[in-house]
């Protein structure tokens, strides 16, 4: 009689207690009350990737660093000072080989200016496997063109498409303050072939401009050459 009456006196409990949890066992022990529920907190926001900044003509171009074919890096921001000459490049390219090859536009000027202390570099986007990305056809063509000056192997593509490169060559141009101030073809005569009455280098034309402390008249024009061969 006293285990029966323990017993109704625990359920009785139990209906009143209703935020508490009572277990009976066959000796009669209620359980242990049950822990109030705690709220999950709200997942903390992920920090949003920043967009990939753009080439724009009249504004600071864009920092890079890429390795060159003898393995070294080179960043864009070690020559803020310099006026820098970009030359998107792929020695596969029919347009590229004319203008590297003997009596070509690229045959002398790139050393010419470099005199002058102008940077000249070239940078490779084609993709792992396109034509011209190879590493030791680069290497042989920078040495057999006379390239003194670095080329650069960016085979993800990203800054290429940073600059909006479409062609090879597809040349730009960076002032002392690192501004971009010309971007577009190398000249009027695609593999020679003169487009107009009169001969033009627009790249010479961009760099006399900034030696003689003058704005570039001829800012963007359309490239030409082969297309760069992105990854994708």
């Amino acid at each position: 009689m006293f285990l029966e009456n323990k017993i109704l006196a625990t359920s009785v409990a139990c209906l009143l207690a209703l935020s508490v949890g009572c277990a009976s066992n066959k000796g009669g022990e209620s359980g242990a009350e049950s822990a109030p529920a705690v709220a999950e907190a709200p997942a903390a926001p992920q920090p949003q990737e920043p967009a990939q900044m753009k080439a724009t003509l009249g504004q600071v171009a864009p920092n890079f660093t890429l390795q060159d074919v003898e393995g070294k890096s080179v960043s864009l921001a070690d020559f803020r000072g310099k006026t820098v000459v970009l030359e998107w490049f792929n020695p596969g390219c029919p347009f590229v080989k004319y203008a590297h090859g003997e009596g070509g536009p690229l045959e002398m000027r790139p050393s010419t200016w470099v005199e002058k202390g102008v940077t000249w570099i070239a940078i490779n986007s084609g993709g792992k496997g396109k034509e011209g990305a190879d590493m030791g056809q680069n290497q042989k063509a920078s040495m057999s063109w006379g390239m003194s000056y670095p080329v650069l192997m960016d085979g993800s593509g990203r800054v290429g498409k940073m600059y909006g490169a479409k062609s090879t060559p597809h040349m730009f141009v960076i002032n002392g303050d690192g501004v971009l101030v010309y971007q577009g073809a190398l000249d009027n005569a695609p593999l020679g072939n003169l487009s107009g009455d009169v001969a033009v280098n627009y790249v010479d034309e961009a760099l006399e401009a900034l030696t003689a402390g003058e704005a570039v008249a001829q800012a963007n024009t359309k490239p030409y050459g082969c297309s760069v061969k992105y990854a994708n």
